[in-house]
């Protein structure tokens, strides 16, 4: 089912610790696809895609929790996997990259492969959803905008590009994940975790839903910030 981005940044925290941050987004002419494709762990992220199994995702992120190489975890979960033909699947961990494309993925199907992320679709327009897709995000790669915000961008050039064929399917979705290797409550904002799941405005209602929890996180963290530094329900207002 139609095209996805998943994204590994290296970046140093408040305190001078290297840290990384993944994320993964997603877009289809089908409800629900958040429930389906997109995974994402400290470990790295990984879509799912075409003739979908949800299982290449979820085993996908527990081999890299195990300390597998994301090529290795994801080559092993294929070649377990009697539909290899019919999937296709893409990931990062934090030092590498890996896409598959079976041969029985229908046109226009593909992907690419860049220095720290990976992009794949299957039933695109063309060519140039996948290419508008990953020179959006290369363009805005280490920007000041949240990962989640470049993310949606990135979706958002795929989708001008013509995106998903399946113009007679009028319900669609789009979702996006992103985490990373720091510690503690604060270190993972609730927009970094977004749905949505039947509309026919994918992209501009995922970026709507991105700014409202964005505003909602912002005055989450005015009012209870104390509360969280302290661990103690009683510094709250």
């Amino acid at each position: 089912m139609t095209f996805s981005i998943c994204v590994r940044e290296r970046y140093t925290d408040d305190d001078g610790t290297d840290q990384c941050r993944f994320g993964v987004a997603v877009t289809t002419r089908l409800p629900g696809v958040g429930t389906l494709c997109p995974f994402v762990s400290p470990d790295g992220a990984v879509a799912t895609q075409s003739l979908v199994n949800v299982e290449l995702g979820r085993k996908g992120i527990e081999y890299l929790g195990d300390g597998l190489a994301v090529d290795d975890a994801l080559e092993a979960l294929l070649n377990a996997d009697e539909g290899r033909e019919q999937r296709q699947l893409h990931g990062v961990d934090a030092d590498g990259t890996f896409a598959f494309s079976g041969e029985e993925c229908h046109d226009w199907y593909g992907h690419t492969v860049g220095e720290n992320f990976t992009v794949a679709g299957n039933l695109l327009t063309g060519e140039d959803v996948i290419d508008d897709t990953a020179a959006a995000y290369e363009s805005a790669a280490h920007g000041d905008a949240p990962l989640a915000e470049r993310l949606i961008d990135a979706l958002a050039a795929g989708h001008a590009a013509g995106g998903d064929k399946r113009e007679d399917l009028v319900v669609q979705s789009a979702a996006l994940r992103v985490t990373n290797t720091e510690e503690g409550e604060l270190a993972d904002p609730y927009y970094n975790d977004l749905r949505v799941d039947a509309t026919e405005t994918p992209i501009a209602d995922l970026r709507e839903t991105f700014e409202t929890a964005t505003r909602g996180y912002e005055a989450v963290m005015e009012r209870y910030a104390d509360a969280y530094e302290e661990d103690d329900i009683d510094a709250a207002e």
